[in-house]
């Protein structure tokens, strides 16, 4: 019997279409953290802080690079930049006592929100930063869709399952 424990990533790559941003020290992935609004009135004892069905607040992904590169002059252009991210994943399989490995790929439409050239400091990284608005965000787990919001055409699917289709029926976009 499989006992997987998820343990760390190994590494991980960023490509912006399709060619390898060489020089990136980390990366962060954004919040998913959902629009809510107060609901409060007749039949609620009190307020509640509900949901406002597959709408989002501001998602930002960052990258900080060990120096600047010409790919972080190239994120400078105000336009929609399509990024991959992939990360080798390990996991330890208690069960057989092997290590595994899955991949995360998130795929991401975003616009450059902010720069930071970095520091200079002698025999250390510049730690130069870019920041990004995420507008479509797409997340799979060992090549299975986990993830999808598209801000622009109201999609927002866990695992497959459609959480805006009726929004989009009732918007006349299906």
């Amino acid at each position: 019997m499989a006992n997987i424990i998820p343990e760390r990533s190994i590494n991980f790559k960023v490509y912006l279409d399709g060619e390898d941003l060489l020089g990136v020290a980390e990366g962060n992935f954004p919040n998913l953290e959902s629009m809510t609004s107060e609901v409060k009135g007749a039949g609620i004892a009190g307020t509640i802080e509900d949901v406002v069905l597959g709408h989002f607040n501001s998602m930002t992904l960052s990258l900080t690079w060990r120096t600047t590169t010409d790919a972080f002059f190239k994120l400078q252009a105000h336009r929609t930049n399509n990024l991959d991210l992939y990360a080798a994943l390990q996991n330890y399989d208690a069960g057989t006592g092997e290590y595994k490995t899955s991949q995360l790929h998130v795929f991401v439409k975003a616009i450059t929100k902010t720069s930071n050239l970095g520091n200079l400091v002698v025999g250390d990284s510049m730690d130069t930063q870019t920041e990004f608005e995420i507008v479509y965000i797409k997340v799979e787990l060992d090549e299975k869709e986990r993830i999808e919001i598209d801000k622009v055409n109201y999609i927002h699917k866990v695992d497959g399952e459609d959480m805006l289709a009726e929004v989009r029926v009732a918007l006349g976009k299906a």
